[in-house]
């Protein structure tokens, strides 16, 4: 839990803040469901697959369902090589090709279609808890507040954020699609202080991921704050953070408000 004597003394100007698990619970059962070859499965891909067909009319929901994970483990094994981000619209030109499509010939409006489709569904995964509304409205009056989010399309993060009514406590939203690079790289964190204009040392980093989030923070001078709701270890390598949390709201007495 927080030692909140401690953290008081922290001479912070800025809290900035993680998005998934973080202000906003992920909830993967909130997805769509869609039975593809017989089993049920959470994915976006019902969705998807109608707005694809109409291009390609011989195209099946599970050869679609097949490329659309191919597309994201790439996606994965490249960002896991040096912390490049892959956007979405690169990942789904990379979609394209497993399916033996050209996504430079596809129809005006195509892409931005699926990018929309997807983007409202995997919406309806994030949930907002009640609380964490008024903390960051009263965060927003003392301390200067950033989002740093690693997430391959801009628009689904600000469409989280502005459901919640939170959008405008934000003095920036960096999101790793904009910046070409993910936590822990320390270009995104380097920017949102950037834009903040706040030095690392004025800064609290809270975050869910301790290979991620602390140790990015760590890594460029930011205190940092890691919510461990279930009391795991810290892992092998990673810093011990300043303050660990159990949930987003015990920052009250972190700090004193």
């Amino acid at each position: 839990m927080p030692d909140a004597s401690r953290s008081e003394r922290m001479d912070v100007r800025a809290v900035f803040f993680d998005l998934f698990d973080t202000l906003v619970r992920f909830d993967r059962d909130r997805l769509p469901e869609v039975t593809i070859a017989g089993r049920t499965v959470r994915s976006t891909a019902g969705h998807l697959h109608p707005i694809l067909r109409a291009w390609s009319p011989d195209l099946t929901l599970e050869t679609f369902h097949k490329a659309l994970q191919e597309s994201w483990q790439e996606a994965e094994r490249r960002r896991a090589i040096d912390h490049r981000e892959v956007a979405a619209p690169e990942r789904f030109a990379h979609l394209f090709r497993c399916l033996a499509l050209d996504p430079d010939r596809c129809p005006p409006g195509l892409l931005q279609g699926l990018l929309d489709t997807h983007r409202r569904e995997l919406s309806k995964a994030a949930e907002f808890p009640a609380h964490h509304g008024p903390l960051l409205t009263d965060l927003a009056r003392r301390y200067r507040l950033a989002l740093v989010s690693n997430f391959d399309y801009t628009p689904t993060a600000l469409g989280i954020l502005r459901e919640a009514g939170v959008a405008d406590l934000f003095d920036t939203i960096v999101v790793s699609d904009e910046i070409g690079w993910r936590k822990p790289a320390p270009v995104i964190f380097e920017e949102a202080l950037r834009r903040v204009g706040v030095t690392a040392e004025q800064t609290l980093f809270v975050g869910d991921r301790p290979d991620i989030d602390v140790l990015g923070a760590h890594q460029v001078g930011m205190r940092t704050a890691w919510i461990n709701p279930d009391a795991a270890p810290l892992p092998p390598g990673i810093p011990k953070p300043d303050v660990e949390l159990r949930d987003l709201g015990d920052l009250r007495p972190v700090l004193g408000i």
